[in-house]
């Protein structure tokens, strides 16, 4: 079963959708993504329940008139949405920008979180990191240009140049943030989340005190194995599991990432700490 709904903040209409029944797990898409990326991502094994709340200007949520964007703003709302359905303590996890969103929340609601799911996080401690430059580019050229002259701009760099020999799966990612119909609106959305950072040091990365699992791969420009390897070693409980790089085999890639999560989320230490 999957049933979507609608979350009003600040004025603002969000789609929540929750899907399935059983260990309620609150699990976020990255900067561009919906549902339907969490969805390619997530185990479809029974006894799962798993809500994603499409981000402001992200899916069929709107970008509401509150500036600037910020992971702080996007977790307080994925945090109602999971209390407007009645999930008082669950799982929170998400793939790069939901990864930072729920780092945020394991810290900033630490009582509320039983457990972290981190897959392919693009931010460590920091904002503002290196990995997300390419991101902060193609934002100032969608600002600048009308989003076919910005595509040409940008396939033109030296940055696209590094990203097509050595990172082929970023580089068309990226470059579907010019073949939106919001692109120009959204470049907001990009600049200003590329620019920040999870809200959460390393210092109080390393006081977490939840089961974690960060998943991370190679051959990743956006999302450095090295970021990933960094966060699970500061955080004391975490596990870290390397899968196959997405540029080389997609259907492993994701086979893998729900392998381990479903592994994860079968401990009996994480369910039984789960509250709905």
């Amino acid at each position: 079963m999957v049933a979507t709904a609608s979350l009003t903040q600040d004025s603002v209409q969000l789609a929540v959708h929750d899907h399935g029944h059983g260990l309620p797990v609150v699990f976020q898409h990255g900067l561009g993504g919906d549902a339907a990326q969490v969805a390619q991502t997530f185990p479809e094994t029974g006894g799962l329940r798993r809500i994603t709340a499409e981000c402001r200007g992200h899916g069929a949520s709107r970008l509401g008139g509150t500036r600037p964007f910020s992971i702080r703003m996007f977790a307080e709302d994925v945090f109602d949405a999971a209390r407007s359905r009645g999930i008082m303590r669950p799982v929170i996890g998400g793939i790069s920008m939901g990864a930072a969103i729920a780092l945020h929340l394991a810290h900033h609601h630490a009582g509320s979180i039983a457990a972290l799911i981190l897959v392919r996080p693009a931010w460590t401690f920091d904002p503002e990191p290196a990995n997300m430059a390419p991101i902060r580019t193609i934002a100032s050229l969608l600002k600048d240009h009308a989003p076919e002259e910005a595509r040409r701009l940008f396939a033109a760099s030296e940055t696209a140049a590094e990203l097509r020999a050595n990172a082929p799966d970023n580089y068309a990612s990226l470059l579907g943030y010019f073949d939106r119909p919001d692109a120009t609106a959204f470049a907001s959305v990009l600049a200003d989340i590329a620019a920040d950072g999870p809200g959460v040091s390393e210092a109080e990365a390393a006081a977490l005190a939840i089961p974690t699992l960060v998943i991370g791969n190679s051959q990743d420009a956006i999302h450095p194995l090295a970021s990933a390897r960094t966060v699970a070693q500061t955080i004391r409980a975490a596990t870290f599991v390397e899968v196959e790089p997405k540029a080389t085999d997609k259907v492993r890639h994701f086979a893998e990432i729900r392998a381990a999560i479903s592994h994860f989320l079968a401990s009996e230490t994480i369910r039984s700490s789960v509250s709905s």
